[in-house]
């Protein structure tokens, strides 16, 4: 009982490592694909289709956008928009007593009329803050900002794209070609918006080179930051947390403005953004993120907008800013559901149940994924959903290796039954048959055929059980030595002639190295002792003496068969000292037998080849024959 019970757990051990080697090897394939970049453009998109789901937020009340719109444009008459139209706004804005005022209109050149009034705007009041293109190493060209402003109020509009042309990053501040340092425009406002509640920009405690606003560090995006790899993470960047929802600031015209339809308490303390909203400016960003009326597309105030307010929501409301984990946690994430994966292929039998499994792992993660981003936090999502799919695998092949193993075990039963049935009965009666036919003073002329139908039907057994192991690889998982000494004990037990004279048997089969061999290698070796064993029952006349020895001498791995019979079989002539035959029957015997000598000699030249050794054939001393196979122990790249 113990010992079937361990078997038992072998054959499971055995199963696990079968069926987890493939599955390992997908989930380092999937790490592997995950490192050089492959599931980022996936991974990106995943990242936007969460960030949409989530439930809306309120407006944020401290920003307001006056936008320009088409309707204005028309009614000005006039594009770009006179420089008298944007003072008088400004001024009008001033009387509601803003906290600040960012201008996103590039102004670096006059557009009449106006230009006076409007530098008088910019030196009167210190809360403007202006715009300005300055590296130019990312839109090919830059722009100036209005020369009337101090640089404390100016900040950089340039945006860092993704490859699809999609913007997931804010820029905060970068140098420019001639190694200035410069601010954006959205920190601009944020800072101007902070200093206002007595919070101080200042460079971060853990990253000296990051931006912080009191106990908050603005964590800087790194080239492998969550699902992208190797991105130009030049500058101080953060991940963009855009506001969710189909309203996320309150919305002005121009006209609604200049004819006073604006409630003060929307405008006093708040930071205002005057920019284009209109599709004739061509003033538009890119994000898969926000749901606008043109999917993918929203005017480049509301982005700015999107980007002041994280920044302002994260300092005075606690709202998460995006962050992501280490490389070793998310590479510990990825494996963990992989291995999950596995163990959900192993346990899980019924097809319907595997696809319940995959379905509940599927939405579980995505609802962790998507729990995690309502944190703040982006952890990979792309390659553990491809993971999901090893599960199946993993139950498919286990599911086979089960059923295989029923069928092969109901097989064997039915093979040891038949054998019985047959020892027990006709073959007892056959024995008793011979028994008396060999008693008589003058053998019957059927003597022979009697012996050769007890030797088929004693074959049958031991070649139906020979097949079964073939259809059996889990069965050639036991060691090599063990394998052989069972091939050596099944074969002594068959009705060969020459086998039943022999008195001494000496046997050595010593634990060889097989990590180098395949399964059609031992199922091969196998063989060979086998026939190697069976010449000699058929053919070693008069064998009182056998040797048989598996063990490694030096580094050459050996099977040596030796007898020390008179009989001698080669591929090209007949047996030596053969005895007389009656009837011809005993020379069709022989021709049979050197046929299948023959066959059996150039399969072991075959493995001998295969396995890189020698296989040899040649008289032993002082009488007998040598049949041995030898082959390296050391591993032969070319296998």
């Amino acid at each position: 009982m113990k010992q079937d019970r361990w078997q038992a757990i072998k054959a499971e051990v055995t199963t696990w490592r079968r069926g987890s080697l493939p599955c390992l090897i997908v989930i380092v394939g999937v790490m592997v694909t995950q490192f050089t970049g492959v599931f980022q453009f996936l991974e990106l998109f995943t990242f936007d289709q969460l960030l949409r789901l989530r439930p809306p937020e309120p407006i944020d009340e401290r920003i307001v956008i006056v936008g320009i719109t088409e309707e204005d444009i028309q009614r000005s008459k006039a594009y770009p928009i006179p420089d008298r139209d944007i003072a008088n706004l400004i001024q009008q804005l001033q009387t509601y007593q803003s906290t600040a005022i960012g201008l996103y209109i590039m102004r670096n050149m006059p557009v009449e009329p106006g230009h006076a009034e409007l530098t008088s705007v910019f030196r009167t009041h210190q809360n403007i803050i202006g715009a300005e293109v300055a590296l130019s190493g990312r839109l090919g060209f830059m722009v100036a900002p209005p020369p009337t402003l101090p640089a404390e109020q100016v900040g950089f509009a340039d945006t860092v794209l993704d490859p699809d042309g999609y913007q997931r990053r804010s820029l905060l501040g970068a140098h420019n070609p001639q190694q200035g340092y410069h601010f954006s425009f959205t920190i601009r406002l944020a800072e101007r918006y902070l200093a206002a509640q007595g919070i101080e920009l200042e460079n971060g405690n853990r990253d000296l080179d990051a931006m912080r606003f009191g106990k908050l560090e603005l964590t800087r995006v790194q080239p492998n930051s969550g699902g992208y790899v190797r991105a130009d993470a030049g500058g101080n960047q953060i991940l963009l947390n855009v506001r969710s929802g189909a309203t996320p600031f309150r919305v002005l015209s121009l006209a609604q403005v200049e004819s006073g339809q604006v409630n003060p308490d929307w405008i006093r303390g708040k930071i205002v953004l005057i920019g284009m909203m209109s599709f004739s400016a061509k003033d538009l960003a890119s994000s898969g993120a926000i749901t606008p009326l043109n999917p993918g597309r929203v005017y480049g105030v509301e982005m700015q907008a999107h980007e002041t307010s994280q920044i302002l929501s994260a300092v005075l409301d606690r709202r998460p800013l995006l962050q992501v984990w280490a490389k070793e946690w998310e590479y510990f994430w990825i494996v963990t559901w992989g291995l999950l994966g596995i163990s959900l292929g192993r346990f899980l039998r019924s097809p319907w149940k595997i696809l319940l499994g995959l379905g509940v792992g599927s939405v579980s993660l995505i609802g962790i994924c998507y729990g995690l981003i309502l944190l703040g936090w982006w952890v990979p999502i792309v390659p553990v959903l491809f993971l999901n799919g090893t599960g199946l695998t993993a139950a498919l092949f286990y599911r086979h290796e089960q059923e295989l193993r029923l069928r092969l075990e109901e097989r064997q039963f039915v093979i040891e039954q038949t054998f019985n049935a047959i020892h027990s009965g006709p073959l007892q009666t056959l024995v008793g048959i011979l028994r008396t036919a060999q008693e008589q003073a003058t053998p019957p002329p059927f003597l022979l055929d009697l012996q050769r139908l007890s030797q088929e039907l004693r074959a049958i057994y031991g070649s139906v059980q020979r097949e079964a192991i073939d259809d059996q690889p889990h069965a050639l998982q036991a060691p090599l030595h063990e394998l052989l000494y069972k091939v050596y004990c099944n074969t002594l037990e068959q009705e060969l002639p020459y086998l039943n004279t022999i008195r001494h048997k000496i046997v050595q089969f010593d634990p060889l190295d097989t990590s180098h061999l395949r399964f059609e290698h031992k199922r091969g070796l196998c063989r060979f002792l086998e026939e190697a064993l069976c010449n000699v029952g058929k053919h070693a006349i008069g064998a009182t003496r056998l040797t048989v020895i598996c063990t490694q001498e030096d580094n050459q791995q050996v099977i040596r068969v030796i007898d020390n019979g008179t009989g001698e079989l080669s591929d090209t002539e007949t047996l030596r000292s053969a005895e007389p035959d009656q009837d011809g029957e005993a020379v069709q015997d022989l021709n049979a037998g050197i046929q299948s000598s023959a066959l059996g000699t150039q399969l072991a030249k075959n493995l001998a080849k295969q396995l890189g050794g020698t296989f040899r054939r040649y008289p032993n001393q002082p009488r007998g024959t040598v049949c041995e196979l030898m082959w390296s122990a050391k591993r032969r790249w070319l296998w």
